[in-house]
């Protein structure tokens, strides 16, 4: 059996064997109109649909819930999100990493209030105009929020039609076969529902490891199973090593207990977040030094070892000091103090939670409400 996808067409009966899995197995989830709902007419609502995505990029979905939570106690509506303050939302987005997310969602917010009257576009070529939303993400809400039949791909489902195919050409180069696949196994009907019965499949049935195909719709067309080597594919172009880079983080501590912090500049990596003082993160190990970059005089400690912390293109070991401030010290420009209750509420990313972590622990961990009877 030939292994280039492109030398027949994908089989008819993918879509509606996939459909009637869904009916019977759609996951619950908090954003989404199940396929009993949708049957009797109720539509899937953009802006939670949107918001959805945008936290699910490079997440999973047991992380977003409670993020997705509170975005929509907070911000019931796009119009909202648009009207919060955007350090509100930064605040709101810590510890989801991909910080850039979180200022392209407020951006996108505003400009679907200002540009579109509060409606999200209903083409997947109008929403890629908008802050932050690229193919993929267009392509699903249009989807599952207007049912455009748009070929939404995910890692989950590259997973499952390299499965199907037999797909030989490593990832990334395979996007493009897989993205063509997509568009032609998408029906014209339930293409919203049809895109998520893939995501719900690669995610429950055909895992990375120990698929489970015994219990997949799709398992006596599937190349993969049929030739017993499911877990080759995808075959992935093996990834470089991330380099190192190192820094120094200082954590200075005033008398009543609060902590020093900034922001960081709104472009670059975890732009617009909050941190507290530190130098530049070079590819050179720093000597355990507090003089050379600390931003205040203090009594500065070593905390015990360094702090790692691992970003998608490179791993950054932090060395971290911890100062006491006996003085009410005015903060240097463009630094402010953070008490001991608004600590946990700022906008620290979780390398900066864990820097604080490392010198003052159980910091940034949000406290129980004192009883007022007390």
């Amino acid at each position: 059996m030939s292994s280039d996808p492109n030398h027949d067409e994908p089989r008819p009966a993918i879509a509606p064997a996939l459909l009637a899995w869904y009916d019977r197995h759609a996951r619950r989830l908090p954003w989404r109109v199940g396929p009993e709902d949708r049957a009797v007419g109720v539509l899937a609502d953009p802006y939670r649909v949107w918001l959805s995505e945008v936290m699910l990029q490079q997440t999973t979905v047991a992380a977003v819930k409670a993020y997705f939570d509170a975005f929509t106690a907070a911000w019931p509506t796009v119009a909202d999100l648009a009207a919060a303050p955007r350090e509100d939302v930064l605040k709101a987005w810590a510890g989801l990493g991909y910080y850039a997310r979180a200022r392209n969602l407020h951006a996108c917010a505003e400009a679907v209030v200002r540009d579109h009257g509060g409606r999200f576009p209903e083409s997947s070529e109008a929403l890629r105009a908008l802050p932050g939303i690229g193919d993929y993400t267009a392509a699903a809400i249009a989807a599952i929020a207007f049912d455009e039949p748009a070929a939404v791909v995910d890692g989950n489902v590259e997973r499952v039609l390299a499965r199907l195919f037999a797909i030989e050409t490593p990832l990334p180069d395979a996007k493009k076969t897989i993205r063509a696949l997509q568009a032609k196994l998408t029906p014209p009907v339930r293409a919203g529902d049809y895109a998520q019965a893939m995501m719900d499949l690669g995610a429950g049935i055909c895992t990375p490891k120990r698929p489970a195909c015994a219990l997949c719709p799709l398992n006596d067309v599937c190349r993969a199973h049929a030739a017993g080597s499911e877990e080759r594919y995808p075959i992935k172009t093996p990834k470089a090593e991330r380099p190192t880079r190192y820094g120094d983080a200082f954590v200075a501590v005033r008398s009543d207990g609060a902590v020093l912090l900034r922001a960081r500049a709104d472009d670059g990596l975890l732009g617009g977040m909050t941190e507290v003082p530190g130098s530049e993160w070079t590819s050179r190990r720093r000597p355990l030094d507090a003089s050379v970059d600390s931003p205040i005089q203090a009594d500065w400690q070593p905390a015990a070892g360094p702090v790692v912390h691992v970003f998608t293109h490179f791993r950054l070991e932090l060395n971290v000091y911890c100062g006491r401030i006996t003085a009410m010290e005015q903060p240097p420009p463009g630094h402010w103090w953070s008490t001991p209750d608004a600590l946990p509420g700022e906008a620290l990313p979780s390398v900066m939670k864990k820097v604080v972590e490392a010198a003052l622990p159980g910091a940034t961990r949000k406290r129980a409400k004192k009883d007022k009877a007390a």
